[in-house]
């Protein structure tokens, strides 16, 4: 035999029944991960539109030793995390310039570098950058220093992405937080599409100056809010053989092997029309592989 509920106590359920579900689209801090488990992780979001950082559990095992013929570039990114990680003064950082040479892989090897002295990875897709602000309230009041990492830069006209990260970059209301910086990596230096049409807008004064128009200005001014700029160029022939002879090397080869591997290395780049950083470390894989069997 069923008791009948009273009316009050139907309403109480009914009422609690709701507010569970309203709880549940509401926003919700963010869940810390457990700090302990790496030294990089991704922010990602779930199926609810909810994001949460995610340890990653095998960093790639770059050091700065590894990464030859960009000793100018190197330089700088490792004075400007080393002058992070200690305290002092630093600028988010752009990295731009030809595919495969070095400008990941730089960053990550910052990271094997400093990462026993503090230094912590963020990675964050260009669709999630509206989401900053979250994520650095989250490490705001951590000890280590992070750098949010966004690999690829690039935005199309009108996306959300881009706003977010002019305005985290230097814009925004609150003050920046001493212990995040931006890292980026492009292959295109002002990270939005520009076209000819747009050559049109400058101005010129009676003086010879030229001004550029409020469209070329607005793509500009996103890459100019970070401080520092570090550009990377195509490798020639002798440090894409210079690089391929380093991985080589790691992999165990002799001098004498991998001056007869060149021949080889050479018909490889030809191959993929590129003599990239990225394109030497692939042959050296490939080429251990073959060795080995």
């Amino acid at each position: 035999m069923t008791t009948e509920l009273h009316p009050l106590e139907r309403l109480v359920q009914r009422a609690e029944a709701l507010m569970a579900r309203i709880e549940q689209v509401l926003p919700q801090p963010m869940a810390e991960p457990d700090w302990s488990a790496s030294v990089a992780f991704r922010y990602r979001k779930r199926n609810n539109g909810r994001g949460g950082l995610e340890p990653v559990r095998h960093v790639a095992k770059l050091g700065l030793a590894d990464l030859q013929e960009i000793d100018g570039q190197k330089e700088k990114i490792q004075r400007n995390t080393e002058q992070f990680v200690k305290g002092l003064p630093a600028n988010n950082v752009l990295l731009t310039g030809a595919r495969g040479t070095g400008k990941s892989s730089l960053i990550k090897a910052c990271l094997n570098e400093y990462g026993p002295q503090g230094l912590r990875l963020i990675e964050v897709d260009k669709d999630d950058l509206t989401d900053l602000p979250d994520i650095i309230e989250l490490v705001s009041e951590r000890p280590e220093k992070f750098m949010i990492f966004c690999d690829d830069l690039s935005f199309e006209d009108g996306e959300p992405g881009y706003k977010a990260l002019k305005s985290i970059l230097d814009g925004s209301i609150a003050a920046a937080t001493p212990n995040v910086l931006i890292y980026a990596t492009s292959n295109r230096r002002h990270l939005l599409p520009e076209y000819m049409k747009e050559n049109l807008t400058y101005t010129h004064t009676d003086d010879g100056e030229v001004h550029p128009g409020e469209g070329v200005e607005e793509k500009i001014s996103l890459s100019e809010r970070f401080g520092l700029w570090v550009s990377f160029y195509p490798f020639s022939q002798d440090e894409y053989l210079t690089i391929a002879a380093q991985w080589l090397s790691s992999f165990g080869f002799k001098p004498a092997e991998i001056e007869a591997a060149k021949p080889e290395a050479l018909v490889w780049a030809l191959e993929r029309a590129s003599r990239s950083g990225r394109v030497a470390y692939q042959f050296a894989r490939d080429y251990a592989g073959k060795r080995a069997t």
